[in-house]
């Protein structure tokens, strides 16, 4: 997994451990979505995800249905392995971040992370091999 690029960004809310999990959780729920719809307002997760409103109690409640998403869509199935990594990933962030709300600074690093999802998933995991060895490593 590949996170050197979040040290580009000049943000203090993303200097912080909880930052780059929130951020993090952005990008995969940005992915997830794309995976489930390529018109991503209208995937699933997307009209399940209060933008903008969020708190940190609704944000771990959507990581802690990860693994049930993962295998409701098919879709989403084929890079399990990726998912729950940086589902793992982005909690153990937040969970090292203390306890703070996610107030403007959060929502708007979680929307950013979740707009630019398909983009930087790849560049987390570096696509440079076929999805099936990509999806192999990540198991």
């Amino acid at each position: 997994m590949k996170l050197e690029f979040l040290e580009h960004y000049k943000d203090p809310y993303l200097k912080t451990d909880q930052g780059k999990g929130v951020f993090l959780a952005g990008v995969l729920f940005g992915y997830m979505a794309k995976c489930q719809d390529d018109e991503i307002k209208k995937a699933p997760i997307f009209k399940q995800l209060d933008f903008g409103r969020m708190n940190l109690r609704s944000l771990k409640k959507q990581l802690s249905r990860v693994p049930q998403l993962i295998y409701a869509y098919e879709g989403i199935s084929k890079y399990s392995g990726l998912f729950t990594r940086l589902a793992a990933e982005a909690g153990e962030l937040i969970l090292a971040g203390g306890q703070k709300d996610l107030g403007v600074n959060g929502n708007f690093a979680f929307t950013v992370g979740f707009s630019n999802g398909p983009d930087l998933f790849w560049k987390i995991f570096k696509k440079t091999e076929s999805s099936k060895n990509v999806n192999e490593e990540g198991n």
